[in-house]
């Protein structure tokens, strides 16, 4: 059993930065693929970012690439996401979810826990 909580949300203006944080309960967190990703009202859940257990492989959502890194701390239990250059169209509650699996996946169907969310609003 693993549980994610994510903070860091929160307003920001066009162009800014914000940084998500996902801590995990357990001692297993480094046996997890971790991704995120993010839903805006009336839109499916997309996927955002994704990286592999061991930190050594990630994706990217060809909408944030650039902007977006992904991180993770196996000693600290947390995946982290650094959002810069903010658009309004990224506003959008951010999930962060735990895959058992070395490898992340694109599908939100592939993973196995969740966390409750953080609002992230992007203001023009």
């Amino acid at each position: 059993q693993v549980q994610l909580v994510e903070s860091g949300g929160g307003l920001v203006q066009a162009g800014g930065s914000l940084r998500l944080s996902c801590a995990a309960s357990g001692r297993t967190f480094s046996s997890y693929a971790m991704g995120w990703f993010r839903q805006a009202p009336g839109k499916e859940r997309e996927s955002v970012a994704a990286i592999n257990r061991s930190g050594g492989g990630t994706y990217y959502a060809d909408f944030v690439k650039g902007r977006f890194t992904i991180s993770r701390d196996n000693v600290k239990n947390t995946v982290y996401l650094q959002m810069n250059k903010l658009k309004p169209e990224d506003t959008a509650v951010y999930y962060c979810a735990a895959r058992f699996s070395p490898f992340y996946s694109r599908s939100y169907s592939d993973y196995d826990y969740w966390g409750q969310g953080t609002q992230v609003t992007v203001s023009s």
